[in-house]
C-alpha cells in the first residue's frame, strides 16, 4: 500500500505551534533553573569564605594580632576595644638674653614677665648683662587613650614635660618630670586636669619661646566640666581649683620685684562658662568668669566676689590667619601668663580689695611657603591699683612684641628662630626691659 503527504490544516499547525512553544518553555526553565542553582552554590561557597575569615580573626586576632585604633596613629591591642597613642616630642631651646635671671632659674628657658628685674631707669643695678642657656626641659611625652561606650567615647590624656624642679647645668642637668594634663572623658563630662575653661586653647599663637606673649591667659588647672555642642559650636562650664594670690600693703620687697602673698582658705571653686561658635568669617569665643578671692590669716580675714571675661578670634586670611585675644575684669590675677598680676589686694586695714586689670594680644601668621612661615605677636596688660596701701615692687604694667621664623624641612620637624622684647613696670615705677633671641630645633612623634 502507498502512502502520500497532505498539508496539514490549520487546527494541526496549530496543535505544532504549541507543542513546539512548550518545549522552548521548558528548555528555558531548565536553563535557569540550573543558572538560579550555580549562583546559589557560589553564594554558598563565597559566605562560607566569609565566615571561615570571620571565625580565624575571632580565634586568632586577640592572641597574636595588634590593630589599628580608631583615633589616627594609635593602636589596639589583642582583645581589646580601646585605642592607644603614643605622642610628644623632643626639644632643644638655645637663647641668648642681655640680663641674667638668677642662677638656674626658669625665666633664663623662657619668658616669665614676672621675673624680668627692674630698677631705675630701667637698669637694675645688681644684674650682670647676659646670659647664654641651653636646654631640652619642654621636651613631652603623652598618652591618649578612646573606647567607645554606649555614653559616647571614653577617653584619657595624660601629658607631662621637664619643667619640674630644677636640675643642675654643672652635670647631669637631671630636670623633674611636670604633669602638664590628666584628665578623662565620657560623652560631654570631663574631669581631672587641664586647660582652664576661661580660655580657647585654640587661640594660642605660634611661638618659638616657650612662654608666650603678654596677655595670654595661661592655667592649668583640676577641675569638672560639662560641654554640650549646637548648631555652629559648643557651650561649656566648669567648676574649677581655686587659689588667691595677694599683694599686702606694705610688704617688704627686694630690689623691686615683690612676690605675692599665697592663701590656702579657699572656699568656693572658680566658675566658668564659655560659648564657642564659627562662621565664613572664623571661630569666635566668648566666656565669663566668677571667683571669690578669700584670704584668712591673723592678720587679716576678708574675701570678695569678683570677676572677669575673656574674647578670642582666629580669622583665616587667605592661607594665613590672624588671632586675637583681650581680657577684662576684676579677678583675672594668676590667670594671666605666668601669675602676673595679684588675685587681690590687702590694704592697711586688712581689708581684700579688687582692682581692674586688661590684657590682650593679636598675632599675625604668614606662610612664605608651604614650608616656611612667621609669625609677628604684640601683647599688653595693666592694672588698676586700689587705694588705701602701699603696693610698690608689685606689677603695673608689660608689653612685649615677638617675631619668628620657622622653618619645616620635612613634616614633623620644626626650626625656628625668634627675636624677643618684653617690658615690665612696677607700681612705684621702676622697670626692666628683656632683649633675647632664642633658636630652637623640634622633633615630634
Amino acid at each position: 500500500m502507498t502512502t502520500t503527504n497532505r498539508p496539514l490544516g490549520p487546527k494541526h499547525r496549530a496543535l505544532s505551534a504549541i507543542a513546539l512553544a512548550v518545549s522552548l518553555i521548558g528548555a528555558s526553565a531548565v536553563a535557569h533553573a540550573d543558572t538560579l542553582s550555580d549562583l546559589k552554590e557560589q553564594t554558598d561557597a563565597l559566605q562560607r569564605k566569609v565566615t571561615e575569615l570571620e571565625n580565624s580573626q575571632q580565634k586568632g586576632a586577640p592572641n597574636n594580632a595588634v590593630t589599628g585604633g580608631s583615633m589616627p596613629g594609635s593602636f589596639k591591642l589583642p582583645g581589646s576595644d580601646t585605642s592607644i597613642k603614643l605622642g610628644g616630642y623632643v626639644k632643644l631651646d638655645a637663647i641668648y638674653s642681655n640680663i641674667t635671671q638668677g642662677v638656674d632659674a626658669v625665666a633664663n628657658q623662657q619668658t616669665v614677665d614676672s621675673a624680668i628685674p627692674v630698677g631705675p631707669n630701667g637698669s637694675p643695678s645688681d644684674n650682670k648683662k647676659g646670659q647664654l642657656t641651653f636646654h631640652a626641659r619642654q621636651t613631652r611625652l603623652n598618652l591618649a587613650t578612646s573606647t567607645p561606650t554606649s555614653y559616647g567615647d571614653l577617653t584619657t590624656f595624660i601629658e607631662a614635660d621637664f619643667f619640674g624642679a630644677d636640675g643642675n647645668e654643672s652635670v647631669t642637668n637631671a630636670n623633674g618630670l611636670r604633669i602638664r594634663h590628666a584628665y578623662g572623658t565620657l560623652g560631654g563630662f570631663l574631669a581631672g586636669q587641664y586647660w582652664t575653661n576661661f580660655l580657647d586653647e585654640n587661640v594660642y599663637v605660634e611661638t618659638v619661646d616657650f612662654g608666650g606673649p603678654v596677655g595670654e591667659i595661661f592655667i592649668r588647672q583640676a577641675q569638672v566640666r560639662w560641654t554640650q555642642a549646637f548648631e555652629k559650636g559648643e557651650w561649656s562650664v566648669s567648676l574649677e581649683n581655686p587659689e588667691s594670690l595677694f599683694a599686702v600693703s606694705g610688704a617688704p620687697l627686694t630690689a623691686g620685684s615683690a612676690t605675692p602673698f599665697r592663701s590656702d582658705r579657699d572656699h568656693y571653686p572658680d566658675i566658668t562658662g564659655r560659648a564657642k561658635w564659627k562662621n565664613e568669617v572664623g571661630t569666635f569665643n566668648a566666656a565669663l568668669m566668677a571667683r571669690n578671692i578669700r584670704i584668712d590669716t591673723p592678720a587679716a580675714a576678708d574675701a570678695k566676689w569678683g570677676g572677669a571675661i575673656s574674647l578670642t578670634a582666629v580669622v583665616p586670611v587667605g592661607k594665613d590667619d590672624f588671632r586675637a585675644d583681650l581680657n577684662a575684669g576684676n579677678a583675672i590675677g594668676r590667670y594671666q601668663l605666668s601669675g602676673f598680676f595679684p588675685d587681690g589686694y590687702v590694704d592697711a586695714a586688712g581689708r581684700v580689695r579688687l582692682a581692674q586689670a586688661r590684657s590682650a594680644y593679636a598675632a599675625y601668621r604668614h606662610f612664605w611657603s608651604p614650608r616656611l612661615r612667621s609669625s609677628l605677636i604684640l601683647g599688653a596688660s595693666d592694672t588698676d591699683t586700689p587705694d588705701g596701701g602701699t603696693f610698690n615692687g608689685f606689677n603695673k604694667s608689660a608689653r612685649s612684641a615677638h617675631l619668628n621664623l620657622i622653618f619645616s624641612p620635612v613634616p614633623r620637624v620644626n626650626l625656628g628662630m625668634e627675636l624677643i622684647g618684653e617690658k615690665r613696670t612696677v607700681v612705684d615705677g621702676d622697670y626692666g626691659v628683656l632683649r633675647r633671641v632664642q633658636f630652637a630645633a623640634q622633633y615630634l612623634f
